[in-house]
């Protein structure tokens, strides 16, 4: 099991021995934070509330009361509801916006004795793969501060890389904790769709989205996973199903056999530095026992379009509900009650949330509903079917998690629908609604990290993060 220096569970027997007490912990965090400003991961910092947590946590660790992840710091993305605490979801539209509950994936961690430090920069809605947000401004990779931090959940990624906080909670839709995580070096989980529950997430495609996990190591996602997993009576779509120890799991040694989609590394678009290292991870994999076989999958040229006429066409749904009436920004130019829903809405989205609420509405129309919305829901069903067939013969599925190394600020501000092709790889489990897990797998030769992603079956998060484990041990 790889120990990292800013891992929590290399931290966790100091806590306990109270060599190190967490207060001292928050106020190192909080002084990474101050002095990498210029980073814009945060929109929000909880300074003096995380340091009165933190006494009241330290004196549970010295009575040998602490819960699981007693001292843990952790950053929320803006889309993750926080009680009586601001949430924009990256967004004008929610200005002065004051959460009345936790989402559930909040209060488990509470409840856990974690420490909240802030809410965390993203994409607006989460609809963005750069984290330049128009509102709030763009997040900076801590690598390279002329390169994005990647999207949508770029300022958590970069939070946990700049050692502001030991683990973020993103969202995930599309790729958008496994793709930052690629471009910043880190662990970044995306479980099964139904493990974790939304209650208490901002909504962009409710089929779609689900929350994940940022983190140094593999075994502080299964420790954070092992809290915030498991049903919700807020949450009809999260699964009935009980919720292994992860940690536990860890240490299962295989041997695996895995499938890796031959065509993501015959694409053209693929920098040649993440297909050599990819090969070599492979190679690492097949010395070490694991069966690793090439395996063809033609529908993958499918998955983005259908992807995108999905989301887009429930983030228009969900985002009908921001119209300056209920909550959040009303414009001051209204006169009529017609003109706070237009002028409210033009005013407080942002460019691309909405081009992509107009694309929803426009699939979603009658005279185009057949022949892309359900069209689309089709060969989703054949990508899942796909999916299925491979992992009822394989462990796990592997391949790039990017096409790309972490690109330069504004690369995309002329030509916005590029960056699309960006999610080519990370798309495959969302639309099937499988576990995913992107590991860091070397550097190129500018020295920015790359990153490998491994799928696997639904609700088998355990043995996904027991593979990831032995990955890390043979690979890094």
């Amino acid at each position: 099991m790889l120990c990292h220096p800013y891992s929590f569970n290399a931290l966790r027997p100091l806590l306990a021995s109270q060599k190190v007490t967490s207060i001292e912990v928050v106020r190192q965090f909080l002084q990474h934070i101050h002095t990498q400003k210029d980073l814009n991961a945060f929109v929000n910092i909880y300074d003096q509330e995380i340091v009165e947590q933190a006494e009241v946590v330290n004196q549970k660790i010295k009575a040998d009361k602490g819960g699981a992840l007693a001292g843990m710091v952790i950053g929320l993305k803006d889309m993750v509801a926080y009680k009586d605490h601001p949430l924009q979801a990256g967004s004008k539209i929610l200005t002065n916006y004051i959460s009345p509950f936790d989402a559930t994936v909040t209060e488990r961690l509470l409840a856990a004795d974690a420490l909240i430090i802030g809410h965390q920069n993203c994409d607006e809605f989460g609809m963005g793969s750069s984290s330049e947000n128009d509102y709030f401004g763009t997040v900076l990779n801590p690598l390279d501060k002329t390169r994005v931090a990647g999207g949508s959940s770029g300022g958590s990624a970069a939070a946990v890389k700049a050692k502001m906080c030991h683990v973020s909670i993103g969202t995930d839709t599309g790729g958008s904790v496994r793709q930052p995580a690629a471009f910043c070096g880190l662990v970044g989980l995306k479980p099964s769709y139904g493990r974790i529950s939304r209650h208490g997430l901002v909504a962009y495609a409710s089929s779609f989205d689900t929350a994940g996990i940022f983190a140094h190591t593999v075994a502080d996602c299964a420790s954070v996973l092992e809290v915030i997993a498991g049903p919700d009576a807020f949450d009809d779509t999260a699964a009935a199903k009980e919720v292994p120890c992860y940690t536990s799991a860890l240490d299962h040694p295989g041997p695996y056999k895995v499938a890796c989609l031959a065509g993501t590394l015959s694409n053209g678009g693929l920098q040649p530095e993440i297909k050599e290292h990819t090969l070599r991870s492979l190679e690492l994999l097949k010395k070490a026992g694991n069966q690793v076989d090439n395996v063809h999958f033609e529908l993958l040229t499918y998955a983005l379009p259908t992807y995108y006429i999905l989301v887009n066409a429930e983030a228009s749904t969900n985002l009908a509900r921001f119209d300056g009436i209920r909550y959040g920004y009303r414009s001051s130019h209204a006169t009529t009650l017609e003109e706070v829903y237009t002028k409210s809405r033009t005013e407080g989205f942002a460019k691309e949330v909405k081009k992509r609420i107009m694309l929803g509405a426009f699939v979603l129309s009658d005279s185009q509903c057949e022949t892309h919305y359900v069209k689309a829901l089709k060969v989703r069903n054949m990508i899942k079917k796909a999916m299925q067939d491979i992992l009822n013969h394989y462990d796990f599925i592997i391949l790039p998690t990017t096409t790309t190394t972490a690109f330069k600020v504004n690369s995309f501000a002329s030509n916005p629908l590029s960056m699309y092709w960006g999610d080519l790889y990370t798309v495959l489990a969302s639309v099937a609604g499988l576990p995913a897990i992107s590991l860091p797998n070397g550097v190129d030769q500018k020295n920015l990290p790359i990153g490998i992603q491994v799928i696997g079956n639904y609700f088998e998060e355990a043995k996904l993060l027991a593979f990831a484990s032995q990955f890390e041990a043979i690979v890094q």
